[in-house]
């Protein structure tokens, strides 16, 4: 079987033209902003809620039309943009963002708020695909999951960081100022990206019909279902961990935001593990980080009586989230000459796990099995995730 092309030789950005580690610092800046209005969002829930007149089950809807607007948005950006400079293109895409923030601290009421909030989302895909191509570029393909990963990491310090302090802003300021805090990152980022990405001409052979050409991979859509399924039991635990830990655990809100970090630092840890595993043995790390994923999700249900046991299972589920940036590299792998489309796809597929997750949890806890079935439904998202990976596995052994 003939092997894909790397993806440095498909990408515009010439490795000489700008320092890497300036590049990766943009891009990460950017990951930071958008992981901070996307967790962030949901812990100001209780602040924007009497603020635009609803109960809090219908400013849950606010959440959701962000994460509508990034599965919309990822295709339809990645397919409309794919001859753009990717410079030109990211910068457009943080200063929308900035906008769209900006515009939902000001929103004047719920309908408002849905609209900005779903347009906020539209970027968000597209952002990472396309920022992931150009990290991968930066250096030689033995290292291209590292560079993806340093731009991931942006976005899992928001967890840590970025999350608390809009949180904090919200509480003294008034929620308006949480969103207003990540105009300002986003504002920042695209100055950054102006100034430190070289300006290179797009690619005058793409097209969306040729990006469209990602769908008739097979290994595309498995790649995707794989994240779909697979991501959606961290999601599921992660919903529902601040009541868990108040109904359950038994603990003081004040041990919310310390389990929060937690978690975020699970995601940061993890992230640069399997980045670095990725780029040694990409599928494996796959299945292997699925199995570990099933494994510590197990536990949660038992841990979740103590705060000294739940912790260090939290920090373990957390470090599961070091999929996102090995299923990114196989896409790369995988997408041929489509690569901006699947490398957006998958930030939609991430979106779907997060959508799955707390629904599919939200029901357990429904049907009457308590807070912590959350973990036994990640247990089988997991699975379920690890049987898609296997399939496509099979397929590349088959293929030599």
């Amino acid at each position: 079987m003939a092997q894909p092309a790397t993806v440095s030789a498909a990408l515009p950005v010439p490795r000489t033209a700008a320092d890497p580690r300036l590049v990766l610092l943009a891009l990460a800046m950017g990951g930071f902003s958008i992981g901070t209005t996307e967790f962030a969002a949901m812990s100001l829930l209780p602040q924007f809620a009497p603020g635009l007149g609803i109960d809090e089950p219908t400013a849950g809807h606010v959440i959701s039309a962000y994460a509508l607007g990034v599965v919309v948005g990822a295709p339809l950006i990645a397919l409309l943009g794919a001859r753009l400079p990717r410079r030109s293109l990211l910068i457009g895409l943080m200063a929308a963002f900035a906008l769209a923030n900006g515009l939902s601290a000001l929103s004047p009421s719920y309908g408002w708020m849905l609209a900005f909030r779903f347009l906020s989302g539209l970027p968000h895909g597209a952002f990472f695909g396309v920022g992931a191509l150009v990290a991968a570029s930066l250096v030689p393909r033995e290292r291209r999951a590292q560079a993806v990963s340093r731009m991931m990491l942006g976005l899992t310090l928001a967890t840590m960081v970025g999350v608390p302090l809009a949180n904090g802003i919200g509480q003294l300021a008034g929620w308006r100022w949480g969103f207003g805090l990540v105009a300002v990152l986003a504002t920042a980022t695209a100055a950054l990206l102006f100034a430190f990405i070289p300006h290179t001409p797009g690619d005058r052979n793409a097209s969306p019909l040729r990006e469209l050409g990602a769908l008739r991979r097979p290994q595309v859509w498995l790649a995707l279902g794989t994240g779909a399924i697979g991501f959606g039991g961290l999601f599921a635990v992660y919903t529902y961990l601040a009541t868990t830990l108040t109904e359950v655990t038994g603990a003081s809100p004040a041990a919310i935001p310390l389990a929060l970090g937690v978690l975020g630092l699970g995601l940061t840890v993890g992230n640069l593990v399997c980045a670095w595993a990725a780029d040694r043995a990409l599928m494996p790390a796959a299945g292997l980080t699925l199995l570990f994923s099933a494994a510590t999700l197990s536990l949660y249900a038992w841990a979740a009586h103590s705060l000294w046991t739940l912790l260090p299972v939290v920090l373990l589920i957390g470090a599961g989230g070091g999929l996102a940036t090995i299923l990114q590299a196989r896409l790369m792998d995988v997408a041929g000459d489509a690569q901006t489309l699947a490398a957006a796809l998958n930030h939609s597929a991430f979106n779907t796990a997060n959508a799955l997750g707390p629904w599919l949890g939200g029901m357990a806890i429904s049907a009457g099995y308590g807070w912590t079935s959350t973990g036994w439904v990640g247990v089988g998202l997991a699975l379920g995730g690890l049987a898609i990976w296997a399939v496509s596995w099979r397929m590349d052994r088959r293929a030599g």
